[in-house]
């Protein structure tokens, strides 16, 4: 009997073994199993780079955007810092010289009556030699310092940097003078060191009523003084008199 052509063609090749190892043995690399995957086509493998090509620049971008975020925030900090510093310092110089001013001020204070006996040596005509160049150089070196010297007979009297021992009217003044000096004062800059001790001539209580009535004469309106209306309704009420006594 003979067998079919299937089953005789199948006796003739005997079983089938499949190696199914995922990795070769005389390569040891990985295989894929046969019928499982698809060989990769330019088509199929530029469709999966499509994505990561179009997702890369938007990665970059965030991440410029974050950098740029950055660099704003260390700016302002460094402005700030900067700020703060500028402001630092000039209080630092403020401070420095008002301390500065402050104990030049207390050592000129302390030679101030050194000053005065330069001064009282002066007007008794009693700086001369070897004194005189000393007062001198003493005058000039303060000078240099900042202290200036004030208070003149003459001037006119400022409550503010004179005090005034005393007060005396007089008619020759029409404002508060200084008429003589006890003793002068000095400046350091816009600080009064010490104030000028004077006497104060001062004008009248008749002199200042005076004044007052002067300065009350010359604000008065001159619509007080008539008009010429007035004067000619006064002439005819005195015509029309005139007529009736005749």
């Amino acid at each position: 009997m003979a067998l079919p052509e299937n089953e005789h063609s199948k006796e003739q090749e005997g079983p089938v073994i499949r190696d199914n190892r995922r990795i070769d043995p005389e390569t040891g690399e990985p295989r894929v199993p046969e019928g499982t995957a698809e060989e990769s086509s330019p088509d199929s493998e530029a469709a999966a780079a499509e994505p990561t090509e179009a997702q890369a620049p938007a990665e970059n971008d965030a991440e410029l955007e974050r950098l740029r975020q950055e660099v704003a925030e260390r700016t302002d900090d460094l402005k700030r810092l900067q700020a703060e510093y500028v402001n630092y310092r000039r209080r630092v110089d403020r401070d420095r010289a008002a301390v500065r001013e402050q104990a030049l001020a207390q050592v000129l204070t302390e030679l101030l009556p050194v000053l005065d006996d330069i001064g009282r040596a002066r007007a008794h005509n009693e700086l001369v030699g070897g004194f005189k160049s000393v007062g001198e150089a003493l005058e000039s070196l303060v000078s240099r310092m900042g202290l200036k010297k004030y208070g003149e007979k003459g001037d006119e009297f400022d409550p503010t940097v004179h005090e005034a021992l005393t007060m005396v009217p007089s008619a020759d003044v029409t404002v508060p003078t200084i008429v003589e000096v006890f003793q002068p004062g000095y400046l350091m800059g816009e600080r009064v060191v010490r104030p000028a001790r004077v006497v104060v001539a001062g004008p009248t209580e008749e002199d200042a009523g005076a004044s007052t009535e002067e300065a009350a004469t010359e604000e008065a309106p001159a619509a007080s003084e008539p008009t010429g209306t007035s004067d000619t309704s006064d002439r005819s009420d005195e015509d029309e008199k005139t007529a009736g006594d005749e």
